[in-house]
């Protein structure tokens, strides 16, 4: 089981129904299927390289990512983050002030809602 939290580079969705229909979107359209492979946009990448480097996984046997490397779930202008529970609420709340940093969209599919 895994904390898992969606994060792209586009458009700021008008609420969180909107983003969770968009945050399926990019899902199916990027993530999805493995017959369309994308690299992952530069933002993206710069996003996980810097959250990466402050949550690297299994320091001192404290496993942050439940699905490393990170990056390989990163294509196009989306990463999908699966946190463990253990560091999901330290490690969502930087990712989330993170990507409000860099211009991109955070949301919570357990939530069903957008980081503001």
């Amino acid at each position: 089981m895994s904390y898992d939290l969606v994060v792209w580079d586009g458009d700021r969705p008008a609420d969180d129904r909107q983003a969770g229909s968009r945050s399926d979107e990019l899902y199916e359209r990027y993530l999805g299927s493995d017959d369309a492979v994308v690299p992952p946009a530069p933002r993206i990448v710069a996003y996980v390289e810097t959250l990466f480097a402050r949550y690297p996984d299994d320091v001192d046997r404290n496993v942050v990512w439940a699905s490393p490397p990170v990056i390989d779930e990163a294509s196009g202008t989306i990463v999908y983050l699966f946190m463990s529970y253990g560091k999901a609420e330290e490690v969502s709340e930087y990712a989330a002030e993170l990507a409000r940093e860099r211009g991109l969209v955070c949301f919570d599919p357990q939530a069903e809602s957008l980081y503001s």
